[in-house]
């Protein structure tokens, strides 16, 4: 089942399945979103959560107990509920089950709030507690775009991306699949960065961005047509585009979670990036994508 929101300028359509962004597309029928052609990649915007990225062994410990769980966690396999829709606006559950338990031993509600304000969709991540224990989650968004967008001919190099503010970001490198935050080094975003298939050869790049406020632009020569993702309060972006496939497409993922460093010993408590939620307490994050 699909949830669709619209206004005068934008057509969103929502999975029930993952609660996954799948269509965003403008009055002039331009079609922003990567349509999962399985050739390259067979995801639009997949909910990644409890985990962002993956981790060592593909397990992680709490209370003794070695759990398993693949790459991005569970979230984006699950169907979730619709508990409120108006024309412009969603918002879809998830809840703990024995299924869920059998992998995550915790008690959580997950909402994914999607609100269309003229030509923005802001992503709102709701993360609750019911227990009477710490809840130990990471959480964090995968939205691809198309590249090229309105024009047919264009390449992934004809796109630049932009970041404001422009500045020396913390680069963390990945050495493949876990993160290397000990060898970071920093990427030069003062100016435009022209995109290069080979920007990607070492999987995702990562930015550490200290929770400030923080806008990343596609855009092209091409035509007038992008879009610029907005993130607050976030300490970490992913951007990801398969390499060396010429896949039409660019991730940019905001992360409140990162995947398990090099010598991480497995505890989930332990975890780089682990967001720690007391009993009864309640997180809140968002960002926002305007398609322009």
């Amino acid at each position: 089942m699909t949830v669709e929101l619209k206004n005068d300028f934008l057509t969103v359509k929502i999975n029930e399945a993952g609660a996954e962004l799948s269509s965003v597309k403008s009055a002039d029928g331009i079609e922003y979103m990567w349509q999962a052609d399985p050739k390259f990649w067979g995801r639009h915007a997949p909910v990644l959560f409890p985990i962002v990225g993956r981790l060592k062994d593909d397990q992680y410990t709490v209370a003794g107990q070695a759990y398993p769980m693949g790459q991005h966690g569970f979230a984006r396999d699950h169907d979730f509920r619709v508990v409120a829709e108006t024309a412009t606006s969603a918002t879809l559950e998830l809840t703990d089950s024995s299924e869920t338990r059998a992998i995550y031993p915790f008690a959580f509600r997950l909402r994914l709030h999607y609100t269309l304000t003229g030509q923005a969709l802001t992503v709102g991540y709701e993360v609750h507690n019911p227990a009477n224990h710490d809840l130990l989650f990471s959480i964090g968004g995968h939205p691809a775009f198309n590249v090229p967008l309105a024009s047919s001919t264009g390449r992934l190099t004809d796109y630049r991306l932009t970041v404001t503010p422009g500045q020396k970001y913390q680069h963390i490198p990945l050495q493949a699949p876990y993160n290397d935050v000990a060898n970071a080094t920093e990427l030069d975003l003062s100016q435009p960065l022209p995109l290069t298939r080979d920007f990607f050869k070492d999987d995702a790049v990562i930015l550490g961005l200290d929770r400030q406020t923080t806008t990343l632009k596609l855009s092209s020569d091409l035509d007038d047509h992008g879009v610029a993702m907005t993130i607050e309060d976030a300490p970490y972006v992913g951007m990801w585009s398969p390499y060396p496939a010429e896949a039409p497409f660019v991730c940019l993922e905001p992360w409140w979670g990162i995947a398990d460093n090099v010598d991480h010993d497995g505890q989930l408590s332990h975890k780089m990036g682990i967001n720690q939620l007391a009993a009864n307490q309640t997180f809140n994050q968002h960002y926002a994508i305007k398609f322009f």
